[in-house]
């Protein structure tokens, strides 16, 4: 018995993916109505392949995705009046905050780019996942040659 175990053990391997042979395909995804922070943790799910059999955590196995009607994203509790950006000019004294009433009310798209590269890796890997992102505030979309796939997220 032990002997079969051992022989099967053998034949079992791990499957990794190697860069060249992961297809990648587009998907689309209304934010209409959606939670900031719920939609940016699945987009980046999506973005880092996590959602495939054959996720491997050194290849981009991700898909492109694409995020239209973020306008209309909601934040929950107050956080539309408490919550702030922070960015720093690099001057002394050059710390910037905004308002993410503010923000959302002038550039959307940035807010939820902000949120899904959060959550994405902090290195060259992530740099690359975060380039098949397109966000967009309204229903228009210029991808359609890449022919996306709806997506609906919980």
């Amino acid at each position: 018995m032990a002997k079969d175990l051992s022989s099967m053990a053998k034949n079992n391997k791990s499957y990794m993916a190697k860069p060249g042979e992961v297809e990648s395909k587009w998907y689309i995804v209304d934010a209409t109505d959606m939670v900031l922070g719920r939609l940016a943790s699945q987009v980046a799910t999506i973005l880092k392949g996590k959602n495939k059999p054959q996720y491997t955590p050194n290849v981009d196995c991700g898909d492109h995705v694409i995020i239209i009607n973020c306008d209309k994203v909601i934040l929950t509790g107050n956080k539309l009046e408490d919550k702030y950006y922070r960015y720093h000019t690099g001057y002394i004294g050059g710390l910037k905050e905004i308002q993410y009433k503010k923000l959302m009310a002038e550039k959307p798209e940035f807010a939820v780019y902000k949120a899904v590269k959060g959550m994405l890796p902090k290195n060259t890997l992530g740099a690359k996942m975060l380039k098949k992102l397109r966000v967009y505030a309204g229903a228009e979309h210029d991808h359609q040659a890449q022919c996306p796939v709806e997506l609906k997220l919980n």
